[in-house]
């Protein structure tokens, strides 16, 4: 499998191209950087655009075996002498023209890199998140690695004044329209991202990473409880059936267990984890990655129940034949034991969670079928409402 490089990975790239042809006024056409995990990356500069103050180039982001909706997206740096502007009459030339390298600072500082973001770039509107509101989403692995690049180009052009560099994503905002951007509060385009500078294929770190930041938005925002749901279907079945919006709640998708461990981490006392039975039932089982690659236990766990709550032999052989778990559902109903069997296995499922939380978390749940509604809840699930209708009216 091929790695690739994450926006972050380019943007550096595009600043220390960009850095090198205003400094030195020579044209380069491939650049190299290192990447957090010691990798260089050679990257190709495109759509080179040259002046006297500042140089404009793109590098194509390449997200390897394991692309995201960025891969192929144009990732561009604008350097210029920070005394000047990029919205001044010095217009771009093409890249034949040879700019020179006045503004040297002669009083022996090192020098000094302004980072921002431009078209294309989200800008934070919500605390919580790795930069500050008001800042370009640029975080701050990016924002040191195009630091360090364009101050190594500096040293080696012995320029000791001050730089601006502005990273802009033309498709940045329809892009942004696809991620988790509009729901954390970063408007107006995507984020520059990554830690390690490497898009490794198949990793699940990007999902988990972002569980993670939604959750630390939330905690400081001031709340100690969180409404958690593995996906949209979650969030649908609350708004249609009690009239909630969570909208603001974090989407766990599989890792259940993991979201567990994070809010725990960051403090939080209580989690509503609303979600449908096809997932759930797996926790019933001790099963905290829910996706199928990891364990499908569905129908030998409604079976289990089944006969524990004395259901016929030939209607549990009629439930492990199912596909779904919505077929197990209307048999159980059928034959009037649907209530029995999900009370249980609610029960087992917060004995589950309650396990992982190792106490530091209280935990409900509501488990729910697309066809048949709400199947089951916990004891203190109702609870809830209140508290989510006493938010959401806070905020209208």
């Amino acid at each position: 499998m091929r790695y690739g490089f994450t926006t972050g990975s380019c943007a550096a790239a595009a600043a220390k191209g960009g850095a090198y042809m205003l400094l030195t006024g020579k044209l380069k056409k491939e650049i190299t950087i290192e990447t957090p995990k010691g990798i260089p990356y050679t990257a190709k500069l495109m759509d080179i655009c040259r002046s006297e103050q500042l140089v404009s180039c793109a590098v194509v982001k390449d997200g390897g075996d394991d692309p995201d909706i960025t891969s192929g997206a144009l990732i561009y740096a604008t350097v210029s002498y920070l005394n000047s502007s990029i919205d001044s009459t010095d217009t771009l030339q093409n890249s034949s023209n040879t700019p020179h390298t006045k503004n040297r600072n002669t009083k022996g500082e090192g020098p000094k890199i302004l980072i921002d973001g431009g078209e294309g770039v989200g800008r934070v509107t919500k605390p919580g998140l790795d930069q500050p509101v008001g800042n370009a989403a640029i975080n701050h692995v990016p924002r040191e690695m195009i630091e360090k690049e364009v101050k190594e180009v500096c040293l080696f052009a012995d320029y000791k004044g001050s730089l601006k560099v502005i990273i802009s994503v033309p498709e940045g905002e329809r892009l942004a329209k696809q991620t988790f951007n509009p729901r954390l509060g970063i408007v107006g385009g995507i984020s520059i991202l990554g830690t390690s500078g490497i898009v490794e294929p198949m990793s699940n770190q990007a999902l988990l990473d972002t569980i993670q930041v939604e959750l630390r938005q939330r905690k400081s925002q001031g709340y100690d409880y969180v409404a958690v749901s593995p996906g949209n279907y979650g969030l649908d079945f609350m708004k249609k059936t009690y009239g909630y919006d969570l909208d603001r709640s974090v989407k766990c998708s599989n890792f259940i267990g993991d979201t567990i461990d994070m809010a725990v981490e960051l403090g939080f006392t209580r989690m509503l984890l609303t979600g449908h039975i096809g997932k759930l039932i797996k926790v019933a089982g001790g099963i905290m990655n829910t996706h199928s690659r990891e364990a499908d236990c569905r129908m030998e766990l409604m079976a289990a129940f089944a006969i524990r709550e004395k259901v016929e032999p030939k209607q549990v052989l009629k439930i492990l034949e199912c596909v779904t778990t919505e077929e197990a559902v209307r048999i159980l109903k059928d034959i009037g034991k649907l209530q029995q069997v999900m009370d249980y296995a609610m029960k087992r499922i917060c004995y589950y969670l309650e396990k992982r939380a190792k106490g530091k978390l209280q935990i409900d749940c509501i488990m729910y079928a697309n066809e048949f509604g709400e199947l089951a809840r916990s004891k203190e699930a109702v609870k809830w409402f209140t508290l989510l209708e006493q938010e959401q009216a806070q905020q209208i």
